[in-house]
């Protein structure tokens, strides 16, 4: 159950970021209440996760989720850059993920 909470928490992470950026330096109000939001939400989460599991696994997992997720939906949805490069470090992110996971 654990895990589950915190990949929710990984995933409001992204949602946090995204807002973020949409808010433009805190400029629009929606955007700014979305990311205070998504932040509570994301930490909440996380804190619980933590009740239960190793917090070097969780926060390497909690932030993998986060880092990998924003950056493919920064390329697909928000027009960043693509490159095999950035490709391949989000394919080493995602490896060493799976693998703090395993060793958990």
């Amino acid at each position: 159950m654990a895990w589950i909470v915190l990949v929710l928490a990984g995933l409001s992470e992204v949602a946090m970021a995204l807002s973020l950026k949409q808010s433009n330096g805190f400029t629009h109000l929606w955007w700014t209440l979305s990311f205070l939001g998504t932040a509570a939400l994301s930490f909440g989460l996380l804190a619980y996760a933590l009740k239960s599991l190793d917090v070097g696994a969780a926060y390497a997992v909690w932030t993998g989720i986060g880092a990998v997720g924003t950056a493919v939906l920064g390329m697909v949805v928000m027009g960043d850059d693509v490159s095999p490069a950035r490709i391949g470090a989000i394919a080493l992110i995602v490896a060493g993920v799976i693998g703090l996971r395993l060793a958990a």
